[in-house]
């Protein structure tokens, strides 16, 4: 898509849709009602990813309650994009989301 071109809304919706059945058909539930346990066991991250997440975490100076919110908004954005798996991109615009909610 080139910059400033819009997605038809209908696109976005089954890419919504699509995500969110993948969240009830690996989990059973919604990625916004899982508890800690079950993001330390769902929303794991590769070497690469914990390493970020411990920069970010510790640069920001965030809590353990918004790492947790971070993986959980990371496992909704790589569930959008239809990835298998959290990768490094999915968990920079989460911190990228998460920093900008500290700012407000």
């Amino acid at each position: 898509m080139t910059p400033g071109a819009t997605e038809p809304s209908d696109a976005i919706r089954q890419r919504v849709l699509g995500a969110h059945r993948r969240q009830l058909d690996r989990q059973g539930t919604p990625n916004a009602l899982l508890g800690t346990r079950e993001i330390d066991k769902l929303c794991a991250t590769d070497k690469e990813g914990d390493q970020l997440l411990r920069h970010a975490f510790a640069r920001l100076m965030l809590s353990a309650r918004a790492y947790h919110r971070v993986l959980r908004v990371a496992c909704t954005i790589a569930d959008v994009a239809g990835a298998e798996s959290i990768g490094t991109a999915q968990l920079a615009e989460a911190i990228q989301y998460r920093r900008l909610d500290a700012t407000f």
